[in-house]
């Protein structure tokens, strides 16, 4: 199983439902992609392999999630799909302290190398929550997106461990 598989089918866990909440500024969402960044695409019908399509076309690949730790690829591809692609690199940019360009590219990649996946993590998900609740939506969406950070970092930690282990041992 590829990383992108791996954190998408962990994705969809969560983002699997259809909904059209009057206070989504999204519309019309499925599997969290929403009418208002794909108006042209039928949501209603939008099939699982569609969702992974998408998110593996215009968040995954932007983000450069094969080339990310296993783990951070996941907070990192998750915070793209709530927040969009390019907040959620300049996040890690600020974290890292690399210059926030809002592309993954040699810098970014280079100043990952030298720190811990679990603090990186841990560390990012701080920072989405922080983010999270400065939005207006806090209080209508807070709950679901407050699972969302905090309630994956154990399970992102171990199985990154577990991953890690694995490919070294």
């Amino acid at each position: 199983m590829t990383h992108f598989h791996r954190c998408i089918d962990f994705i969809l866990i969560e983002e699997g439902g259809l909904s059209e909440h009057p206070a989504d500024p999204g519309g019309l969402t499925h599997y969290d992609i929403s009418q208002r960044s794909y108006p042209a695409l039928d949501i209603r019908h939008l099939t699982r392999d569609d969702a992974k399509d998408i998110y593996r076309r215009d968040y995954w690949a932007r983000v450069k999630g094969d080339r990310l730790p296993v783990g951070l690829d996941l907070v990192v591809l998750d915070m793209a799909i709530n927040a969009g692609v390019s907040r959620a690199i300049r996040l890690l940019q600020q974290l890292i302290g690399v210059p926030d360009d809002g592309i993954v590219g040699t810098p970014t990649l280079a100043a990952l190398d030298d720190r811990p996946t679990a603090d990186l993590i841990k560390a990012y998900s701080r920072l989405r929550l922080i983010y999270y609740r400065s939005l207006k939506g806090w209080p209508t969406f807070g709950h679901g997106m407050s699972l969302s950070p905090s309630s994956t970092v154990s399970s992102i930690t171990h199985t990154s461990s577990c991953l890690e282990e694995k490919v070294i041992g």
